[in-house]
């Protein structure tokens, strides 16, 4: 039997016991919570001691939304753009330089953080770098990418395919030829393509659980699991049945747009559940996009950007019977429906099919999850929470960073611009709230960070971003933030009875740092240190 106390400041997200200074833990499981003498005569002379002195120790941090194998890939197998804070295509260029010199083996190279502007880049831009071997360069949001002359060869992309596609997802020079930017669907045929192995997976799996776990994460949601490949899912499966997964995977999986057949994709990810869930990786949800991104004029909006007259966005699943279908197939099967919509449109969409679907289930709990959300009605803000969907929101997109802020009002008007991203509403409403990252989409993959935007709308000073605080009124409490990083998480995977929460009978994972999240003053908050992750009991990094 494992037997282990645990000493310090413990916050515990426990109504009934907001606060303890110990906590036996046995066999992985709380066994009690309270005085440090009572723990230790509980747990007996032989207990292994975790003694953390006057750190704060919280319920292990949970991850609503995030891309594993794609985060893995980043850091390991692409040359990382994301250093870079704003655009700057000569130090873009220098870093992709110095991947390839590295790297000359590679058939094929990849970089990935590209941060766009008004600046428009062809495929002569990677030509100049690397004109004999396909060269991609993806954005920082995972949206767009732009492919070298080789690249666009070596994908089939050409004239036919611009036109299969539509030029605002493949653009086009004035001979109608492409010119090297490809954005959204494509991507998502060509991604998949790409030549890597299926150790290359697995790694890529490993080095993702280290950057989450030295972060303070505990357990993660995956949204969109094949993104990458297909082979993904049997990578989480192998590395489990190997015993080298420590951290929870909730995981939702692909499916394409406007399925031709809702129930069958159902089907066919409940048969994969059945196939590889177990404890450490589970199927919980299906997952689809409904639009882009603002920035790549694909984001879905109501009414038309002011730059484009009579284009209001790409809408990318919007056919409201088959996502109707799709809602009821899976609320059938126990499962989530996630997904991707940004523009006010979009979410207009789904909350219209949720509010269907649930008149053919009668299940007002089944937890479908909108994230992202940048622009939202007030209207829809109400609906979300009397349809018991779930916002997934990122304080880290608030503030009104420079250029990218004045990118939004050239788009979609000061107006909408000022009232992006909420969150205090969501809470009002009544609705579960959950912080995301999005990463590695996002590099900004920071609880301590994620406490200050939150309440500051505003970046900390030194995390080197240029910004302004948005819209205010929507700065929530702090905690409000850890029960959107805990325990409303686990609701949103229906574990809120084993996870969030440092309660008696719950898995034991816990999260250390030297700050009060909930008390310390805000610019203390954004220097925070981790000094420890737990999960099932066992320390599995320590600062």
């Amino acid at each position: 039997m494992q037997k282990t106390v645990i000493l310090g400041n413990i916050i515990t997200v426990d109504e009934r016991r907001p606060f303890a200074k110990a906590a036996f833990v046995k066999d992985g499981v709380f066994a009690y919570i309270g005085d440090a003498g009572e723990a230790k005569k509980l747990a007996g002379a032989d207990a292994k001691i975790l003694d953390y002195g006057e750190n704060f120790i919280y319920p292990g941090f949970l991850e609503a939304h995030a891309h594993g194998a794609l985060a893995g890939e980043r850091a390991i197998g692409q040359a990382n753009l994301s250093q870079v804070r704003v655009t700057d295509y000569d130090k873009y260029r220098e870093i992709i330089k110095d991947f390839i010199a590295k790297n000359p083996q590679r058939e094929i190279y990849l970089a990935a953080g590209w941060i766009q502007n008004e600046e428009y880049k062809t495929k002569a831009y990677l030509d100049e770098i690397c004109p004999d071997k396909p060269l991609m360069m993806n954005t920082i949001d995972g949206h767009s990418m732009l492919f070298n002359t080789k690249a666009l060869e070596w994908a089939g992309i050409d004239a036919e395919y611009a036109k299969k596609y539509g030029y605002d997802q493949v653009h086009v020079d004035k001979n109608g030829e492409p010119d090297g930017y490809v954005c959204e669907g494509p991507l998502f045929e060509i991604v998949p393509k790409l030549p890597r192995s299926f150790d290359d997976f697995k790694n890529y799996l490993l080095a993702w659980q280290d950057i989450a776990i030295q972060n303070g994460y505990t357990a993660v949601a995956d949204a969109g699991v094949e993104l990458l490949n297909p082979s993904v899912t049997q990578a989480y499966h192998e590395l489990e049945e190997e015993g080298k997964l420590k951290m929870r995977t909730y995981a939702f999986m692909m499916v394409p747009e406007n399925a031709e057949n809702p129930k069958a994709e159902v089907a066919r990810i409940a048969a994969d559940r059945a196939k590889y869930s177990n404890e450490y990786f589970h199927v919980v949800g299906v997952k689809a996009f409904l639009d882009g991104v603002i920035e790549a004029h694909t984001g879905w909006q109501i009414d038309d950007y002011l730059d484009t007259p009579g284009y209001h966005g790409l809408e990318r699943f919007n056919d409201h019977d088959k996502m109707v279908e799709l809602i009821v197939a899976a609320d059938a099967e126990g499962l989530s429906v996630h997904v991707h919509s940004i523009g006010n449109g979009a979410t207009k969409f789904m909350l219209d099919c949720i509010e269907d679907a649930e008149k053919i289930t009668g299940d007002m709990d089944q937890r479908n999850i909108l994230a992202h959300l940048q622009f939202v009605r007030e209207e829809d803000i109400q609906r979300m929470a009397n349809t018991g969907s779930v916002p997934a929101v990122f304080t880290l997109w608030c503030p009104k960073e420079a250029n990218i802020y004045e990118q939004e009002v050239r788009y979609v008007g000061e107006k909408i611009a000022e009232k992006g991203y909420p969150i205090k509403s969501f809470y009002d409403a009544g609705a579960n709230v959950v912080f995301h990252s999005d990463y590695p989409v996002s590099p900004l993959f920071d609880i301590k960070n994620s406490f200050y935007a939150a309440e500051a709308r505003n970046f900390p000073k030194g995390i080197g971003k240029v910004a302004q605080p948005r819209n205010m009124e929507e700065a929530i409490t702090r905690e409000q933030s850890l029960r959107a990083m805990t325990i409303n998480v686990a609701r949103q995977w229906r574990e809120e009875s084993r996870l969030g929460s440092i309660e008696f009978g719950k898995i034991a994972n816990m999260t250390v740092f030297d700050c009060d999240f909930l008390h310390d003053d805000l610019d203390k908050v954004a220097k925070a240190k981790i000094i420890a992750t737990i999960i099932d009991g066992e320390e599995v990094y320590k600062a």
